[in-house]
């Protein structure tokens, strides 16, 4: 053990009778020793399982022993184990305030927004991808982009959160480390303590009760005898309170193994969070820029092909045209100004009209001839008449006078 453990350890067994209201606050401790607790082996006594310097240590403490103070039993051990008490509460504080579930949470928030992220809108198909760009039924290029710009940013936040609970897992497993090596102050103390009052009782029940026994059964002094008693009675406290603190020592035991089970969890859990923000996260995000990355040069080639198929429906479409229109063109080159169809109707009509010209104009000129006989007529008639009433007024003179 290093400086500050040796100096716990020495508190531990500083004032072996203090009663626990006289405890002193335990020091914080900071290295990590990799002794291991075990119990004393069977048929082989504490104190020959202890180093030298411990061994040392048991039996000056058993000489403190006093079996004229009454109190020195009840006391024995009692601020250690009181210390141990408390560590343990603390212990069992620890485990109780650990919220991994917040880990947990923070983990499952992360699922949910890597499962926000659907493979199937980075996927280029060709049967899909016109769907997309250009009849608009799912999103754009772009609008996923923002989309997975938006989850990037969501699970960076999330990434910062679960450094942060790293970082207060490894320091949790700092503090583990110290409760663990005072654990194993707590228990070389205690086998400490459990040797020396073995060795007393086997000072007692070898040396001074057969001393006061032989003493009592030579004298008629009845206060020798009482001392059998008192040693008797005395004995028997201690052998109880070595058995309370074999107990608490079990105790302390137990607590290793629980120390480095939350320790190991907390390291899985850490090397979790690490393999996720340093890994899988980072893997994300690349797979996630490739994708997009190949979904624009799907759309580049979608819209050149597009642009392909558009310029070649041109190009036809034109060649249609020119062709129809040269033809249509040497057609109307090669015809003549008027067709002869077209002269031979005309001449017809042409024709025609002067024949019909030719009949009106004869049949207007005998009109015209008919019309002058009756005009002659008509107008040898208004002569005669007229002479007829010439004469009648010649013959009625009276007439005139009237």
């Amino acid at each position: 053990m290093n400086d500050q453990n040796n100096n716990y350890f020495d508190d531990l067994l500083n004032d072996p009778f203090a009663s626990s209201d006289q405890e002193e606050e335990s020091h914080q401790e900071s290295e990590e020793n990799s002794t291991s607790l075990a119990p004393s082996q069977e048929g082989q006594s504490t104190f020959d399982q202890l180093p030298a310097d411990h061994q040392a240590k048991a039996k000056e403490l058993s000489q403190k022993i006093s079996d004229k103070d009454i109190n020195s039993v009840l006391n024995y051990g009692a601020a250690a184990q009181k210390k141990i008490g408390d560590f343990s509460q603390n212990v069992l504080d620890h485990v109780q305030n650990q919220d991994t579930d917040h880990i947990g949470e923070i983990l499952n928030d992360l699922m949910y927004q890597l499962k926000e992220a659907d493979p199937k809108e980075l996927t280029a198909k060709n049967s899909n991808i016109f769907k997309r760009i250009f009849k608009k039924i799912n999103r754009s290029i772009y609008e996923t982009t923002a989309k997975y710009q938006m989850i990037g940013a969501q699970v960076d936040k999330i990434a910062s959160k679960l450094d942060q609970e790293k970082d207060k897992l490894l320091k949790d497993n700092e503090m583990l480390s110290e409760l663990y090596e005072k654990n194993l102050d707590f228990y070389e103390a205690l086998n400490v303590y459990i040797a020396a009052g073995e060795l007393k009782m086997d000072q007692i029940s070898q040396d001074q009760l057969p001393e006061a026994m032989k003493e009592a059964e030579s004298g008629n002094d009845s206060m020798t005898v009482q001392r059998v008693n008192d040693l008797n009675q005395f004995q028997s406290r201690l052998e109880k309170r070595v058995h309370d603190l074999k107990i608490a020592r079990q105790l302390t035991i137990q607590q290793a193994p629980q120390i480095r089970m939350i320790q190991n969890t907390n390291q899985t859990l850490a090397e979790k969070i690490q393999t996720s923000t340093n890994t899988a996260i980072p893997l994300w995000k690349n797979q996630v820029v490739i994708s997009l990355t190949l979904l624009r040069q799907q759309e580049a080639i979608t819209a050149q092909r597009q642009v392909s198929e558009t310029t070649n429906e041109m190009l036809k479409k034109n060649s249609e045209m020119l062709k129809q229109s040269s033809i249509d063109t040497a057609r109307e080159n090669e015809r003549a100004v008027v067709d002869i169809e077209t002269l031979e109707k005309t001449q017809t009509d042409l024709i025609d009209t002067l024949q019909e010209v030719l009949a009106i104009q004869k049949e207007g000129h005998q009109k015209r001839l008919d019309a002058e006989k009756r005009l002659y007529v008509m107008e040898d008639q208004m002569k005669n008449q007229l002479l007829d009433l010439s004469r009648e007024d010649k013959i009625k003179p009276d007439d005139h006078e009237w």
